[in-house]
């Protein structure tokens, strides 16, 4: 692709800046301090412009056009009571009730993908990251849904931008975006993260992958 000789060069350049900067003096630490720079700002150009690029895409997917893959799950406990009613009160943002619930849909569908994703968003509002974490780890091991996967990279990285770490979380926003480039979330997460503003968002699409 077009992009790989500039970000390949760019890695050069990256690597340069790592191997001699520490050692660097005089003239030749301030050309290795200027490289930097350039790189940061180009950095920040390209992530401008592809969110600028994915919110138009986003405009012409509003429009009603079809032009996904089909990403409908078909899972037995789906018709579950405990199932049904968990995502009842996920919707109503009830997520005690619902963790509780999607705790019964695993006792009864202990390798249920999407129960232990439903029950990892639950703890994740409800401020538990680890337990969260856990159960996204499990179900990544094992998950062939690229829209499942991007939902649960967009929120590890929604848990390690609260953590303070921009680095890992623009792994996971990364990771999110290549499973599925239609997901919004994981760009507009990386944006919020860049400028320190707006809300993270993480689980919106979850009922909709259904």
């Amino acid at each position: 692709m077009m992009f790989q000789h500039v970000f390949a060069e760019m890695n050069e350049m990256l690597d340069e800046i790592a191997r001699h900067y520490p050692i660097a003096q005089g003239a030749q630490k301030h050309e290795l301090a200027r490289k930097w720079h350039l790189l940061r700002q180009m950095s920040d150009s390209m992530i401008e412009e592809w969110l600028n690029f994915e919110e138009k895409m986003g405009a012409l997917r509003q429009t009603g056009i079809s032009l996904e893959d089909d990403y409908e799950l078909d899972y037995p406990e789906m018709t579950s009571d405990a199932f049904v009613k968990g995502q009842g009160y996920y919707k109503l943002l009830m997520f005690p009730q619902s963790l509780k619930q999607f705790k019964a849909v695993l006792e009864d569908y202990p390798d249920s993908l999407i129960g232990r994703t439903y029950l990892a968003m639950c703890h994740l509002h409800l401020d538990e990251s680890n337990e969260a974490v856990g159960y996204f780890e499990e179900v990544l091991k094992s998950a062939p849904n690229k829209r499942l996967r991007s939902i649960i990279y967009n929120a590890l990285g929604c848990i390690e931008a609260k953590r303070g770490d921009r680095g890992k979380a623009r792994e996971y926003f990364t990771l999110a975006y290549h499973s599925d480039p239609t997901l919004p979330e994981p760009l507009a997460n990386w944006k919020a993260c860049l400028h320190s503003t707006g809300k993270l968002q993480y689980g919106t699409q979850l009922t909709s992958l259904l």
